[in-house]
């Protein structure tokens, strides 16, 4: 395909939003300055993008429009020209803020010109900032994207989306396959509930746990080498320690962490360490929870394991030093360890031996079963036909006497599988039943090893009946 005739994407917003910072990601470079300084570019860039191996496309990287000054409203003007020159537009919002009346002038008049136009909610760094998202429904796009560029989070729904517009290089007849007929649900979510999925294969594992559990012996272990330094010294470990592999057509990249220790001795290097470990822990997919049997869960395990829940990764339970774990039956074992991680209920346990190498083989098998359910998306027909099951079975209970009605469900996103319930009223709906719900949704999928997020939502303007 000649440049001439590759498509353009052009990425606009106001100052300071990370569109520098989407640009650089997209062209897998830093070249682009990034900055928290409003206004940091001021030129266009451009740069020539391949995505799923056979996509090309010219993203294009504008200055943030902002008539406050004359020389910003110079940029803004060649930002401007530059979406008419596009022929994919993506506008980026800040969403660590409240909606802006300029941001939706500047987005509907980006709307006018009647090409493709995504919204990309940008700083959505965390689950309880994902809170903030619903918000930028408002603006009506036809594509919603909530993303933390800084963080690589978020991405997969948005690729689904440019490939829509960005055609293969060499084009293959399709084959012509009767479409099954269009569930409302998903016409309804469309723009937040794609079922296209990347051909994501690569799973980032953490392994956590405390001072000495063995979490480099079982390193080690799955690599079938010494990479990384092994001893019976509590916390040699210091830097987590980056390690790929392939597996089952899978490229698995496993983090050694340093090891935590009590907050009270956590001191100079090592509380740097930790840091470290929190944000390698923000952008891993899977945990390894590592707990040595001859000691059990301690509170220090018990804390360790929350940053799992803060995180809201698959996990695997490790119970290691099994070999020499004492009179202890695997179901004692098993149940204590249930009733002290309660909140981990979803997560399989696995007994191993990593300085013999006893069942360490069974883990890679676990982290690639638990990553399949991790991101996978259930269509919203089915979804739904569980929910009213579930709703047969036992009713929404009122809220002080008023009816709580579930207009319908939808994943809006993966990894983890999230599922917003829409309501007429959101804070009516008891945590108790959408636990129960949650459990009934489990019980018709399978997501073993995987948290599931439901939230509840009112209906906003796009939801409305016709």
């Amino acid at each position: 395909m000649q440049e001439h005739n590759l498509k353009k994407v052009a990425i606009l917003g106001r100052p300071n939003v990370g569109k520098s910072s989407l640009f650089n990601r997209l062209a897998r470079q830093r070249d682009a300055i990034t900055s928290d300084v409003s206004g940091t570019t001021r030129d266009i860039k451009k740069r020539i993008v391949t995505i799923s191996g056979n996509r090309d496309f010219e993203v294009i990287d504008t200055g943030g429009i902002d008539y406050s000054s004359e020389l910003f409203s110079k940029v803004a003007e060649f930002s401007l020209r530059a979406a008419d020159m596009a022929d994919v537009i993506v506008y980026m919002v800040d969403g660590k803020t409240i909606p802006d009346e300029e941001d939706k002038e500047l987005f509907y008049k980006l709307q006018q010109m009647n090409k493709p136009l995504a919204l990309v909610v940008n700083k959505i760094d965390n689950d309880k900032e994902e809170e903030r998202y619903w918000e930028f429904l408002e603006f009506g796009a036809d594509a919603t994207f909530p993303m933390s560029v800084s963080h690589n989070r978020y991405f997969n729904d948005f690729y689904a989306w440019l490939e829509e517009y960005i055609p293969a290089k060499e084009e293959k007849p399709e084959l012509q396959i009767e479409e099954a007929e269009v569930d409302p649900f998903e016409e309804i979510v469309r723009d937040i509930n794609s079922t296209v999925e990347d051909e994501d294969q690569e799973v980032s594992v953490a392994i956590i746990g405390r001072v000495n559990t063995g979490k480099s012996s079982l390193l080690n272990a799955l690599l079938g080498e010494e990479r990384s330094v092994v001893s019976d010294v509590a916390g040699t470990t210091i830097d987590p320690i980056d390690e790929q592999i392939e597996y089952n057509d899978y490229k698995i990249t496993f983090v050694d962490t340093a090891g935590i220790r009590r907050r009270g001795k956590i001191v100079g290097i090592e509380k740097y360490a930790l840091g470290r470990t929190e944000a390698m822990l923000e952008k891993a997919d899977i945990a390894l929870l590592m707990i040595d049997a001859t000691v059990g869960v301690t509170e220090l395990d018990e804390r360790i394991a929350g940053l799992i829940e803060k995180f809201r990764l698959g996990t695997l339970i490790v119970i290691n030093k099994w070999d020499i774990r004492g009179e202890k039956t695997y179901e004692e074992a098993v149940d204590d360890i249930r009733d002290e991680l309660k909140f981990l209920h979803y997560a399989p346990l696995i007994t191993i031996s990593a300085k013999t190498g006893m069942r360490v083989n069974k883990i890679l098998d676990q982290i690639t079963t638990i990553y399949e359910k991790y991101k996978q998306r259930i269509p919203t027909s089915k979804l739904n036909d569980v929910l009213r099951e579930a709703m047969q079975r036992h009713h929404v209970p009122s809220y002080n006497g008023a009816l709580v009605k579930i207009k319908f469900a939808t994943q809006y996103e993966t990894k983890p599988p999230k599922i917003a319930l829409i309501t007429n009223r959101p804070d009516g709906l008891h945590f108790s039943y959408k636990r129960y719900l949650s459990n009934y949704i489990r019980s018709k999928f399978d997501f073993e090893g995987v948290p599931l997020d439901i939230v509840a939502r009112k209906r906003g303007e796009r939801f409305e009946e016709d």
